[in-house]
């Protein structure tokens, strides 16, 4: 396994597809996909965001990524069918055994935990 993965990078839309490309496993895929979105979407394009992964002792993946404002917390809002957006962090609070956000002086990052241990795609 090849983990950690720390990633820093400006939040782009390109961005997005990047990072899935370096990660194994949909879910994990998923929730950075999703989680990269919200900065860009609620930050702003061309925020620097820091994404980690790592594997915990107790067989979990922890997907965190960290943006500079402090300000801007996620959050999980009810979604009708007809919404176009917003399901971002319900997918994520579906797939994960938890997620949560945690606040610095600098920024916050935003983190979620999954089951079993994922590496990187090969090639």
């Amino acid at each position: 396994m090849i983990l950690p993965l720390v990633v820093e990078l400006v939040a782009l839309p390109k961005a997005v597809p990047e990072v899935r490309r370096m990660l194994s496993g949909g879910d994990l895929r998923l929730c950075a996909a999703e989680l990269l979105t919200n900065v860009i979407q609620h930050v702003g394009e061309g925020t620097p965001v820091t994404v980690r992964v790592t594997a915990a002792a107790d067989g979990r993946t922890r997907l965190a990524v960290t943006d500079p404002d402090p300000r801007v917390w996620p959050v999980l809002r009810e979604v009708t069918d007809a919404a176009e957006s917003g399901r971002g962090l319900a997918l994520v609070e579906a797939v994960a055994l938890r997620w949560g956000v945690e606040q610095g002086p600098y920024g916050k990052t935003v983190w979620c935990e999954l089951a079993g241990n994922h590496a990187l795609r090969r090639g």
